[in-house]
């Protein structure tokens, strides 16, 4: 292992893109080290010729074979950045994504009540919930899983942010709740994936529940379910927000409409893809 920063981590992020064919090879080089070392990455670049002694050389080798075996780093770090939230992560749930703070900032653009009932539907890592708990703390949030080990992860973050307006339970989507339960808004990033897709034996998703990735009918099968049954759950306005995959929002869409909800949108990713698609329910017509 070369002996100083610079030198390890330009051998460890080559190492890195040819092993893994990561886009962020350099960052995932520098998190690593950052973990070693106890250290911000700024570090790296202040005191780039300092050297790694044999013990943080020995560690680092560790943590970097994990990744050469493609490893997602939120699994060798058990942590990942959401919302500005440092969210604890495993792999009984999904690693939160960049993409879906798009969810957040659409929940937030909606102007809801200051009193606002929010339900956050298979909530994993807790990462929607309480990203929109922080912004908005005179919120009651609700946030269900139907995997005991994210509802116990969830549970961990919400304790980790310190937040008291969030309450997480185990349910199978809406099995756990009562129908006159009343929210202004549910918001979902349910699996939307279809088991044919080859991109699930592909980077970080070999490493993730299959339970949360794959839906029956193309991918959409949750999202149709999440859209009937939400009708019942919401208040008489209220709205419904949920992710996508970048080639379902036509077919999101045509499934808001079927269930009457209006004013529909879709909000692309930071990637420019097609991501996130709400609406608003009129229980004055519900068929």
């Amino acid at each position: 292992m070369p002996t100083t920063l610079k030198q390890c981590l330009e051998k460890a992020a080559a190492e890195i893109e040819v092993a893994v064919g990561s886009d962020s090879a350099r960052l995932d080089a520098e998190l690593l080290l950052a973990e070693v070392l106890n250290c911000e990455r700024t570090y790296f670049y202040t005191w780039p010729e300092n050297p790694l002694t044999e013990d943080q050389s020995k560690q680092y080798n560790d943590l970097l074979s994990r990744r050469l075996n493609g490893e997602p780093i939120a699994h060798i770090l058990a942590r990942r950045e959401f919302w500005s939230l440092d969210l604890e992560v495993n792999n009984t749930t999904l690693i939160p994504r960049p993409d879906t703070e798009i969810l957040v900032e659409a929940v937030l653009n909606l102007n809801l009540p200051k009193s606002s009932h929010l339900l956050d539907l298979g909530t994993g890592t807790g990462a929607i919930a309480l990203a929109l708990a922080t912004e908005y703390p005179q919120w009651s949030v609700t946030a269900v899983d139907v995997s005991e080990d994210a509802v116990a992860l969830a549970e961990v973050n919400r304790e980790r942010c310190a937040l008291n307006n969030v309450a997480i339970q185990q349910s199978d989507w809406f099995s756990s709740l009562e129908t006159d339960y009343a929210f202004d808004i549910i918001v979902s990033n349910p699996p939307y994936i279809d088991a044919k897709d080859p991109h699930l034996r592909e980077g970080d998703v070999r490493f993730e529940p299959l339970t949360a990735l794959v839906a029956d009918d193309n991918g959409l099968a949750d999202i149709r379910l999440i859209t009937d049954q939400s009708r019942y759950y919401l208040k008489p306005s209220g709205w419904l927000v949920v992710e996508h995959g970048y080639q379902q929002a036509d077919a999101v869409q045509s499934i808001f409409k079927e269930y009457n909800y209006q004013s529909i949108q879709t909000q692309n990713d930071y990637g420019g893809n097609p991501r996130v698609t709400f609406g608003q329910f009129n229980k004055s017509q519900m068929v």
